[in-house]
Order: C-alpha cells, then structure tokens, then sequence
C-alpha cells in the first residue's frame, strides 16, 4: 500500500530532475551578455595602449583574456553612439543627431538589443547614463529594459548621494554613483543567474563635472598632470576597481564561462591628454574623437590574446551579440552592422571584405540644410574628412597621426569616398531633421514632463530669455533664466497619444524684486495665466568640482504653482510660455513644466 505514495514521490523528483536540467541547459545554450560602456574615456586612457600614468588593471586583464580590436569606431559624441550601439543602426536614422534639446531623442519605432534578447527569454537591465529620451516610450523601460537604474540626461550633476531613478521613480543614493551603479548591476547579474541576462552597464565617468573620490585624486598627484587629465585618470581608475567588481561577480556566481564580456567608451577623450598621437578628441570627425578601445572576451569561444585587425564600429555590436546568442534580429528596419563573429573566432582576417564607416557631426544640433555635415569616411587605409566645408585626405597606414593632407596626389580616391559619403548621408537621412515631439498622455504614464532644455526658444537664445550654463545649448540639467524680456517664449513640440483634460503645473523660482511678474500658457486658442505672488530665489550649488565648470551648478529647491486645466486634443501641437508682465528686472526661471492627465 506504500509502494504508491513512494513511487509518486521518485517520479516527481525525477520530473523534477529533468525539468531543473533542462532549465540549466536551457540557461547555459545562451549565453549572458555583459555590456560596459564608460562616458568620454579615449583610446589613450588604458594602460595596455601604452599610457604609462594610468591604471587600469582590469581592462588590461579583460583584453588579455579575450580580444582587443585594433581599429574600432564611435560617434564623435555620446547619445549617436548611444543609439547606434543600441540599434546596429546609423545614428542618424534613428532620430538621433544630438546630445541635448531632444536632438538625442531616439524614435520610439527603433527596436534594440535589449528588445530582441528579451523576446529570447533574456533578463535586461540597464544601470547608467541613457541618453536617447527619458520620455516613454523612449526610455529604457520603453526600450526592451526590464530594470532601470541611473539617469536619461546627458550627464549628471551631482556625483556623491544623489537622487537618480529606478524604473522612472526618483530614489536617493549613499556613495560614489560609479560604486552605486556597479551596487545595482551586480544585484541584477545575482537575480538573474539562472536565466540568460543582458546586463547594460554604461558608466557616466569620466564625463565630466570632475568629481571623484579622494583616494583616486590622490593617486594621480605629482604626475604632470593638468587637473583635467588627473580628474579624468583617476575617474577611470575608479571605474576600472568597478569593472573588478563585476568580474569578480562573475566568479562566485560561477557566470564567466557563459558571459560574453564587452568593454568600450563611447568617443574621444573629453580634454586634451594623451591619446595615442592621434588628431582630435571628443566632438571630432578625425580618428582621435571617434577611435576607441573595444575589449570582448568569451571563454572558450574567443581565443586569449586575440587581435582583431580590421575596422569595425559601434553599428556591429548589435548583429555580433545575436549571433553568439542564437537570437534573429526583430527589425524591419534595415541594419548597418556586420556581425563581428567571423574575426572574433577565426585565427585569421584574410577573408574579411573591405569596408567603408562613415560618421557624421551636427555641431551645435544644427539641422543641416542642402549643405552636407562635417563628416568623415574610413576605409583599412584612408581617412576622407569633410570639416570647415573643407576635404581633406590621409592615408592612415602610413600616416596614422593626420599630419599630411594628401588630397591632391590621390584626387580618385577622394572623389570616390566623397560620392560615398553623399549617398551615405542621403539614405541615412531620409527620414529627415524634425525634432521628435514629446509624446504626453502614454498609458503608462500619467504624469509628462517638459523640461526647460527641450523648449525651443524665441527669439535667438541670449536675446531675453536664456538656457542656465553655457547659454546657448540647454543641456540636460539646465533651466531658463536671464527672461528679461516679456515677449520671448520656450516653446514644447507635444505628441498628445491620450486627449483629455490636463493639470498644467510650472516649476520655477522668483527673486524677491520680481514678484508680481505674470506669465501665460498656452496652445491652440487655449491659455491660462499665472501671477508670481511670492518669492522662491534659493541659491545656486555648486559641486565638489574639482576643475569648476559653469554648466555644473543646480538647484534643488523649486516652487510650482498650478495654472489650471488645458484640454488637449490628440496629435502634434505646440504649447507656449511666455510673459505677460514684468515688475522687476527679469521674469522667473524655468525647470520645466508637468501635465498631469486627469
């Protein structure tokens, strides 16, 4: 009578047995991907590319143990290579063509690696600096993430506790932020060891502002270093301890076999330091903007030591991961990468077809009219750049510093690359330069923020009203000040997805001479005005700088006021602020506005 319950029990374990093994198996037949991007480090910033005041130990070991490219290519700034990265697609057709203003906003369309290996069953998430929106669904939960931890803005202000956000909520932070991050990812890669994980880790260091803990300050003194350079370095160090952290994870969790380890930065260096010879730093076209290290070890599959001699760029990333993850590409969009596989496997290069990159410049996100952008083109051997509304030729095996333009001896090839470049810029721009609205009313949002750097202003930036920082760029932190004139307005480029009724509420401070001030909203035939009956004039803060920078100060503290209920219909609009009296010297300034869906 007791053979039954016994012999129910054996084949449950045994079911069991079967299903837990199968589930590894399924585990271990993918593998993991982890993905780690730093902010403005240059190819000279490692150890191993011979730059004897840097630290970086555990690049050196990761390039050691897997691959080190030779010759591998970014965007000249941070949110184009964001967006390529993440999409195997030229920048440029994904709406991308800045880094603030919206410019770096990537159409919502766009799928991602992370969509795709998620639609395989992976665990994504993301810890860092985004860059491509913060509006959904442009934001990294709208982007195939499942967590998301860090910030969406261009960079960040404040390094030490600070606020960032989790999955779009706000949350406080004790710590360093590069510590914090590296906390949140090695949190994710433990939850998730027993499925295939996507974890995401793109560092905001060393973007500047130029904080960093004592330790690494103090390392890099008495070097002949400028304050950037040793900022720069020692923020790199602190990443690189990080980058141990995450190895080290790997470890104990018994993950390093199975995890395909990726190591890039996404454009030159962000000042003038050591960098390998090469012409240009961030913000460049020529090869020492947008030349990066690129380090990929995969145990087993990637033989120790290799070097991988022909160019490649951030555009393959994306097809090189689904093929060492057995995952078909989602898009119908068309994809530029080339999977990478076949060089990162092969002991030999030889049959690797010759390739053209191409990388473009919208300085200052100017929307370019019938006039090409700067820009260049990158063959094994040349290197044809556009810039000034000059060409310009160098043959970089011969010539790898660009010190001899060599236009004129090699008029053919330089025709060539410039026709290719002519008809690269027009497929890859064909969907245009119109700024992406804002989409407002997203079911999975009740509340849409405007903030002050994605208004367009009028008249001309500086003449009665500017952005806070450097004036002319609204970058991700600033706001609108210096709106001494009534007239000038910001304006919001909207998407309404949802009509309906919306609680219109101002973010602001005022000075105490200027109270009294009255400013109006409005959209369509539809406005409401507000009178600033009480001053809110909190100082500026600084950070713990320690090369101080303009751009770098904040305010915590701002009033609201709510200016009541615009009813806003579906589709493209525009809503306006502007003034309607001044009492004083100037009107308030700015963070942004919020439309709350009733």
């Amino acid at each position: 009578m007791r053979r039954a319950p016994l012999l129910k029990l054996v084949c449950l374990l045994l079911l069991s047995v079967v299903f837990t093994s199968g589930h590894l198996l399924q585990a271990a037949s993918k593998p993991n991907v982890l993905l780690i991007m730093t902010d403005d480090q240059g190819w000279g910033d490692v150890r191993s590319h011979d730059n004897p005041l840097i630290e970086t130990p555990n690049q050196d070991l990761l390039a050691k143990q897997g691959a080190r490219f030779d010759r591998f290519f970014v965007s000249p700034v941070c949110a184009p290579t964001r967006a390529a990265l993440l999409t195997g697609r030229y920048s440029l057709r994904t709406g991308v063509h800045g880094v603030t203003r919206g410019f770096e906003n990537m159409r919502a369309e766009e799928v991602t690696i992370a969509e795709m290996l998620k639609s395989a069953g992976y665990a994504t998430g993301a810890f860092g600096k985004w860059h491509n929106g913060r509006h959904y669904t442009m934001h990294p939960n709208g982007q195939g993430f499942d967590e998301f931890f860090g910030f969406c803005g261009g960079h960040w202000n404040s390094y030490f506790d600070t606020n960032l956000e989790h999955n779009k909520q706000p949350v406080e932070t004790e710590g360093y932020i590069t510590d914090v991050l590296t906390d949140k990812a090695i949190e994710f890669i433990k939850q998730n060891q027993e499925r295939p994980f996507f974890c995401y880790v793109p560092y905001n260091a060393p973007h500047s502002p130029w904080i960093v803990p004592e330790k690494y300050w103090k390392k890099y003194a008495n070097k002949g270093l400028d304050d950037k350079a040793r900022c720069a370095y020692a923020m790199v160090d602190s990443v690189d301890e990080n980058l141990g952290r995450l190895l080290k994870t790997l470890d104990e969790q018994n993950l390093a076999d199975n995890t395909i380890v990726l190591f890039l930065t996404d454009n030159g260096p962000n000042s003038n330091r050591y960098n390998g010879g090469m012409l240009g730093r961030k913000g460049s076209i020529h090869e020492g903007g947008v030349r990066v290290p690129l380090f990929v070890r995969y145990p087993g599959t990637i033989k120790a030591g290799t070097v991988v001699k022909p160019i490649a760029a951030h555009i393959d990333i994306l097809p090189t991961l689904l093929e060492f993850c057995g995952v078909e590409a989602m898009s119908e969009k068309p994809i530029d990468g080339k999977s990478l596989v076949p060089l990162l496997t092969n002991e030999s290069n030889e049959n690797w077809p010759a390739r053209t990159l191409f990388v473009d410049r919208l300085f200052r996100n100017s929307i370019p009219g019938a006039e090409l952008p700067f820009g260049s083109v990158r063959t094994d051997r040349w290197r044809a750049a556009f810039f000034r509304n000059k060409w310009s030729l160098y043959d970089m095996q011969t010539d790898p510093g660009q010190k001899n333009n060599v236009a004129k001896a090699n008029p053919r090839v330089l025709k060539e690359l410039k026709a290719a470049y002519q008809t690269w810029f027009n497929d890859v721009s064909a969907a245009g330069f119109e700024p992406i609205p804002i989409p407002v009313g997203h079911p999975k949002e009740k509340r849409s923020e405007l903030p002050a750097n994605e208004s367009f202003l009028s008249p001309e930036v500086g003449e009665g009203i500017t952005y806070s920082g450097k004036g002319n760029n609204g970058y991700a932190n600033s706001w609108l000040e210096d709106w001494t004139d009534p007239a000038a307005s910001a304006i919001w480029h909207l998407d309404v997805l949802k009509p309906g009724k919306y609680t219109v509420t101002l973010k602001y401070t005022c000075a105490k001479p200027d109270v009294g001030c009255e400013v109006k909203v409005s959209t369509g035939n539809q406005s409401l005005t507000a009178t600033i009956s009480q001053p809110h004039d909190p100082p500026k803060i600084g950070n713990q700088d320690r090369v101080e920078q303009s751009d770098n100060y904040m305010r915590k503290d701002w009033s609201t006021i709510k200016l009541g209920t615009l009813d806003l219909k579906k589709g493209c609009s525009d809503l306006k602020l502007t003034g309607v009296k001044k009492t004083g010297n100037e009107l308030i300034d700015v963070k942004g506005i919020e439309l709350t869906r009733e």
